[in-house]
């Protein structure tokens, strides 16, 4: 009975999508206009937190005097899981407002979701005001290819827009951070090869590299809190490519899956070998951040020889985090790879609906567009007010890319939330790379005022040694009728690859006894049918 009534209840709240969507010329309301010429607009968008106060906030009076507009704020919190199920009840039921500024981080449309809502016709196609109304998006679509692939959907359609934010220390996120204070203690090399970060790792075990007369060191470690935790890609990328997402590679075109042939099984041995001798930590495979974070911050001492992370702060955040470096992608037997990821991923944080009065849908893609360039950047994002938010360069100052000219230089740059000047992270829209290389940066890395040149620094290691052709899995976008399809498998052979992975590391299975068993296991989850999927989803890609 509670199954029945389960369903009874989702298709109610479809047929309520579907009746709101349909209904959605009676709905855009044409009352929306006020005396003084400006547009009442409806606007979901998370509540920033710190000093920010959406009704009195500078960039909100800006943006209403500058294009004629009455915000009416549907605030929701930061978290993520509450925020996403706010914004999923809103369209359900058929209330839901006019424009949507979403955080990525937070509760951004997937993919699935733009397609579902795009057919249903509570989100609008933006295309022809893009065409018409917005010069600067424009021509970023033209000028990045990827990007427009991002935000096109396979109907031809654009429903929503994502930010683009060209972080380039998270480009390549799988980074390793060694202990260099150690390794300079111990006079050490720093390894470029699997077998000298044996030997190193090996020396952090045994020559009690801390001083406290104990050996209480553990040599490398990672977690499960993300998959840039995750010591496998870093290890498994000198074998085979892994991208730590999809396990899929590209060879002339053709996709496969990497995580059943020989090279991944190589990895697999070599990285049961560390931890067979003691060199890999465990809690690597099962513990979460706070515990990773736990394990470097440790009281007593400093017990930790490496790490696997985008940033050293995701697992140390004392004194001690600067006794860690990046180090080079190492030389394996087959590969030198980094793991590539794109910084800008399909689906949306912008979005028009079906309530919008025309004068509001444009009104809204004209406030978007001043986001898509730097003055309108600094003003949403960062905060407009020079002497409070940012200052410009002065003579002297050196960029974060030592090699390009230095533009500004952020007052508050972990915490924008610092003034009631901006919508902070719900307008991350346009920060590309040329402008980030530009911000001025401290040139001491080893303070927090240097800390963007530091990963800045770290990232030069790896950027360019990703394969030439990759998977590109933040692009990719599978049409409705193979959506459920592709989800169940996706998730289901991904589970089992990474559950087996740490079952052949720890021994629990036998990479000579149980591989079969392991790639059947693949067969009969439906592996060729993931990599046609994702073969077709490839050829679009490329199309």
């Amino acid at each position: 009975m509670k199954w029945k009534g389960l369903h009874v209840w989702l298709v109610i709240v479809s047929v309520i999508l579907v009746l709101s969507a349909c209904n959605s010329d009676d709905q855009a309301s044409e009352e929306d206009e006020n005396s003084d010429g400006s547009t009442n607009m409806s606007v979901f968008i998370a509540e920033i937190g710190g000093e920010v106060d959406l009704e009195t906030n500078s960039f909100t009076k800006f943006a209403e005097e500058e294009f004629g507009i009455n915000f009416e704020f549907q605030t929701t919190g930061i978290d993520s899981s509450a925020a996403k199920e706010k914004r999923q009840i809103s369209l359900a039921s058929g209330d839901y407002p006019d424009v949507f500024f979403l955080i990525d981080w937070v509760d951004q449309f997937a993919p699935s979701e733009v397609l579902k809502y795009g057919k249903q016709g509570a989100l609008i196609p933006l295309n022809d005001l893009i065409e018409e109304h917005a010069p600067n998006l424009s021509e970023v679509l033209e000028e990045r290819d990827d990007f427009r692939k991002i935000v096109t959907a396979p109907d031809g359609n654009i429903y929503g827009i994502p930010g683009l934010e060209e972080c380039f220390h998270c480009t390549w996120p799988n980074k390793l951070w060694l202990n260099t204070d150690w390794q300079t203690e111990l006079g050490l090399e720093l390894p470029s090869t699997h077998e000298e970060l044996r030997e190193l790792l090996t020396a952090f075990k045994e020559q009690d590299p801390n001083g406290n007369g104990e050996q209480d060191e553990i040599p490398l470690s990672g977690s499960v809190a993300s998959p840039n935790h995750s010591i496998i890609p870093i290890l498994m990328n000198g074998f085979v490519y892994d991208d730590a997402q999809t396990r899929l590679i590209v060879n002339d075109g053709e996709v496969s899956f990497a995580a059943n042939t020989d090279e991944w099984r190589e990895g697999l041995q070599y990285i049961h070998s560390l931890y067979e001798d003691g060199l890999i930590d465990p809690g690597a495979f099962t513990q979460n951040r706070d515990a990773f974070i736990q394990l470097g911050n440790n009281a007593d001492a400093l017990i930790l020889g490496a790490a696997a992370a985008q940033h050293p702060w995701e697992f140390i955040d004392n004194e001690n985090n600067y006794a860690f470096d990046a180090i080079e992608p190492l030389q394996g037997p087959n590969h030198q790879y980094a793991t590539y990821n794109y910084p800008v991923t399909n689906g949306a944080t912008f979005a028009i609906t079906n309530k919008a009065s025309e004068e509001a849908q444009i009104k809204a893609i004209k406030l978007l567009d001043y986001m898509f360039t730097i003055d309108g950047m600094i003003r949403s994002h960062i905060g407009g007010v020079e002497g409070e938010d940012w200052v410009p360069a002065e003579e002297g100052d050196v960029a974060l890319n030592d090699e390009v000219e230095p533009n500004i230089k952020l007052l508050h740059p972990e915490d924008l939330t610092t003034t009631n000047n901006n919508w902070s992270a719900a307008a991350q829209y346009y920060q590309p790379r040329e402008f980030r290389d530009g911000q001025v940066q401290a040139e001491d890395i080893y303070t927090d005022e240097g800390s963007e040149r530091r990963l800045q620094e770290a990232t030069y290691l790896y950027e360019g040694k990703e394969p030439e052709e990759k998977f590109p899995f933040w692009a990719a976008w599978y049409p409705e009728e193979v959506q459920d399809e592709y989800s169940t498998l996706e998730t289901n052979i991904l589970d089992n690859v990474e559950q087996s992975s740490v079952q052949f590391i720890t021994g629990e299975l036998s990479l000579e006894d149980d591989w079969d068993d392991y790639v059947a296991g693949l067969e009969s989850l439906g592996v060729d049918r993931y990599v046609e999927i994702s073969q077709d989803a490839y050829d679009n890609y490329l199309e």
